[in-house]
């Protein structure tokens, strides 16, 4: 079993919340806008790391890193993509693409808003697990952490720090509260960060309050 970290749009900079957030896990996926390759260099020294560019990265991690990757974990099925959309609202060319490769797990970033959806009509579960970084319209910071054995996927938390904490002012235009987004809100004293825990164990770890199916 191993549990694996799931984030996206650093845009640049690692909160020290995150990282601690993310040090129990044995491997990390980014699903897209490091921010530059000081962001990709030292993730990749922090964990053993699996990465896509997303629309913001420059040249230098564009060189680095691929669009589009597809990779196991304890033989588990992955596909990731920066730009891809989520079930029923998919990226241009995203299914297809999905549909080729089977995956048990479809990760994208780019709406810094988080998801964790069960695609009942292809089989897979979709994670977008927000935005990591400091930068966007986004009100929280957020990460994701699972556990995964084989195609069983079990311990879904989430990491959310409210931006407010960090003296940052709330958007005009805050992202839009969805079913299946976030776990609960952080205590407003506690500038550390939160997660949302559960041990459902299902590939779609249904009965989730943060989890749509």
């Amino acid at each position: 079993m191993i549990k694996a970290g799931i984030l996206s749009d650093t845009h640049g900079e690692l909160l020290p919340q995150v990282l601690r957030f993310l040090e129990p896990c044995q491997c990390l996926w980014h699903a897209g806008d490091l921010g530059g390759l000081p962001v990709l260099d030292r993730l990749a020294a922090f964990k053993p790391m699996v990465a896509v560019y997303g629309n913001i990265d420059d040249y230098l991690v564009r060189l680095s890193l691929k669009e589009r990757q597809i990779f196991e974990c304890e033989g588990c099925k992955i596909a990731m993509t920066h730009i891809g959309g989520y079930p029923g609202h998919y990226a241009p060319g995203i299914l297809p693409w999905l549909e080729t490769e089977k995956p048990d797990i479809f990760i994208s970033g780019h709406s810094h808003i988080l998801k964790v959806i069960s695609d009942k009509k292809h089989g897979w579960l979709h994670i977008n697990p927000g935005a990591a970084g400091n930068k966007g319209f986004h009100t929280h910071i957020t990460a994701v952490r699972l556990d995964i054995n084989g195609k069983e996927l079990s311990n879904l938390e989430i990491f959310d720090l409210d931006r407010a904490s960090l003296g940052c002012p709330r958007p005009a235009n805050p992202e839009p509260m969805q079913a299946g987004k976030r776990g609960t809100d952080p205590d407003p004293a506690d500038s550390g960060g939160r997660s949302s825990t559960s041990d459902t164990q299902s590939p779609s770890l249904k009965n989730q309050a943060h989890v749509q199916d």
